[in-house]
């Protein structure tokens, strides 16, 4: 097929109308007076104005693509995929909207490679900070409540002991917390007891420190999932629970990880106040770049009749 540019299309448009009106005032019975008559200065500014129109018209179809392509360019995200302009024909336009969904390819293709290893090199950091909480602050700690436990046994005075009493329970406190924050950074029960035990220790553990009501639904016999796509669930699940329980305002949560077709779907909904006009923070956008890392989709919705669900979508295909 033969490509015709954007110059030639624009100026052989021009070119249809320009000739359509000098056809029309050569082969019309129309004169024009000296002075001119009302009549015919009538026909003339309509003739100008069939003739903007007409010209005006065509030229909105032949840039329709370039008004798509700079919307477009406004309002892309990477962490969305999949938003391509459509492409039809040959030449100057098609070719750069062309142009334009292969650097889409191209930056998705880039940034899921920087997120993978950012993203690893996350993971790599939370476990050493984890292995040093617990074996260089937990023994420290340890090492602390022995020495006032044997303190306050031999104290004589009730004052001091008291006191070396609540220093105890002051440094056992300090050293759940350490713990704590260990397996948070850490999930151990995910590499020991797979994705369904550690999404119950999780909820279980998000429910005792903030109170909320978390349901949970599990379908038996899903897929086995290779780490990395149970590191991404297990992370996306634990956002997700931490922003319910920080920022929605909810009393309840239900938690369910299920079988949809080809897919495996992590799903929570709590009953707060919703996303609104919120804009996305750093915690949405590094969920739906851990979603990208093993090609799911992350959905994130305003439930009815209130609340936030959010869910991932991973295809079975990155089972095992």
């Amino acid at each position: 097929m033969l490509s015709v540019s954007l110059f030639w299309r624009i100026f052989g448009l021009n070119a249809v109308v320009l000739g359509a009106a000098t056809a029309l005032l050569l082969w019309a019975p129309v004169t024009v007076s000296v002075p001119v008559l009302f009549t015919e200065a009538a026909v003339l500014i309509g003739g100008l104005v069939v003739m903007l129109v007409a010209n005006a018209t065509l030229l909105r179809v032949g840039l329709a693509p370039l008004a798509r392509l700079t919307h477009r360019m406004s309002t892309v995200d990477i962490l969305r995929p999949g938003q391509r302009l459509p492409v039809r024909g040959h030449g100057g336009v098609p070719d750069l909207l062309r142009g334009f969904n292969d650097m889409l390819d191209r930056l998705e293709r880039e940034r899921a490679t920087s997120a993978a290893r950012a993203l690893s090199a996350q993971e790599s950091e939370r476990r050493r900070i984890a292995r040093e909480l617990h074996d260089e602050v937990g023994q420290s700690l340890t090492a602390v409540l022995m020495d006032l436990t044997r303190a306050a046994e031999v104290a004589t005075d009730t004052g001091l002991r008291s006191e070396l009493v609540q220093a105890q329970e002051t440094t056992r406190a300090s050293l759940d917390e350490v713990r704590r924050l260990a397996h948070r950074l850490r999930p151990g029960v995910l590499e020991d007891l797979g994705l369904i035990s550690a999404l119950t220790a999780l909820s279980t553990e998000v429910s005792d420190h903030t109170g909320l009501l978390i349901r949970r639904r599990f379908d038996a016999g899903l897929p086995s999932l290779d780490e990395q796509t149970e590191l991404v669930v297990y992370r996306v699940a634990q956002e997700s629970l931490t922003n319910a329980a920080r920022h929605a305002g909810a009393t309840a949560i239900e938690l369910s990880l299920t079988r949809r077709d080809q897919s495996v779907v992590l799903r929570i909904e709590d009953d707060g106040r919703g996303t609104g006009l919120a804009q996305e923070g750093a915690g949405i956008r590094g969920m739906r770049e851990r979603a990208l890392l093993i090609g799911a989709t992350l959905e994130i919705r305003d439930a009815a009749p209130s609340g936030t669900q959010v869910g991932l979508i991973v295809p079975v295909h990155g089972a095992r």
